[in-house]
């Protein structure tokens, strides 16, 4: 054996079969789940998990699409979008923490591994699918990644989604199914579904392979601690250390047009003037507008509406 294989060959197998930290099942520890988001510098979970603020949460709630897309693209993210969903409740937007789940299709010597270690960790019953269920907090968003399957692969029906929304308050993301679209849709107008489609199959042979791990939804690859914001567009997921920046920039735009309005409004400026480069007594204007407003956004001179 060639001394590359002797060093790659343990650090894949523990990988692999390795319990991370505190006894979570998954492909990561603690140290690799923070390591792999060490641009987060903020609160984090005892797992490692980024726990952005409840405060900068309700900023996320009116980020616009079209901001965060284009702040997230210009720091390098270029795939953070993912649309073609159906939606029990779009109404209202699903935002919050990311909490990551990854299914595989069943083998049954790998699915024995599980199910030991998932017993030696003290998890409550055969059911892998509530397993991750147990870990939510108040504002997880559950993304789950059910490798695209419908038939038996309906994450949840009433009960669990029952239980999803009563420890998040938000709701969750099935790369797949689930079943009772109705009994969910009655839990409450607040819980937001997302997921490939609906079946009246119950979940079959799949196997739990992670929790907050890394996962793949569609083209963008998520990560535990990411924020996920829900549109028409479909669904975004912005990495921890950049959600301040994308609720600062919205913000900005949110409150340039209504002070750019109020200005048109007022006859105070000309469309001309409201729309090129603003000189610098508009801007000293616009930043009393937004302290009066409450906001902590300025623009400054050298900035373009």
């Amino acid at each position: 054996m060639n001394r590359l294989v002797r060093v790659v060959l343990p650090m894949l197998l523990t990988l692999a079969v390795a319990p991370c930290a505190r006894a979570q099942l998954g492909l990561f520890s603690k140290e690799q789940r923070i390591d792999f988001t060490r641009e987060w510098k903020g609160e984090r979970f005892p797992d490692g998990r980024p726990r952005i603020s409840d405060e900068l949460l309700e900023r996320m709630k009116k980020a616009k699409c079209e901001i965060a897309w284009g702040t997230m693209k210009e720091a390098g993210y270029k795939s953070q979008i993912e649309g073609g969903w159906k939606i029990i409740h779009p109404s209202e937007r699903l935002v919050g923490r990311v909490v990551t789940a990854v299914f595989m299709p069943v083998r049954p010597d790998m699915n024995a591994v599980i199910s030991e270690n998932g017993k030696k960790e003290g998890r409550v019953g055969t059911g892998q699918n509530s397993w991750v269920i147990d870990t939510l907090q108040p504002n997880d968003v559950l993304v789950v990644d059910m490798f695209g399957k419908i038939e038996d692969g309906t994450f949840a029906g009433d009960n669990l989604s029952t239980s999803i929304f009563a420890k998040t308050g938000t709701g969750f993301v099935v790369n797949g199914a689930v079943r009772d679209a109705g009994g969910i849709s009655e839990i409450s107008d607040r819980i937001r579904v997302y997921v490939r489609d609906f079946h009246p199959s119950a979940i079959a042979d799949v196997m739990l392979m992670g929790i907050n791990v890394p996962i793949r939804i569609g083209q963008v690859t998520v990560m535990p601690g990411d924020v996920i914001l829900s549109d028409p567009e479909g669904l975004t997921f912005v990495p921890p250390h950049l959600a301040e920046k994308v609720a600062d920039e919205s913000e900005l735009a949110l409150l340039t047009d209504e002070w750019g309005h109020k200005m048109l409004r007022e006859g105070k400026y000309t469309p001309g003037q409201v729309d090129s480069r603003w000189t610098k007594t508009m801007i000293e204007e616009f930043n009393r507008y937004a302290e009066a407003q409450g906001s902590k956004v300025r623009r400054k001179v050298e900035q373009r509406p």
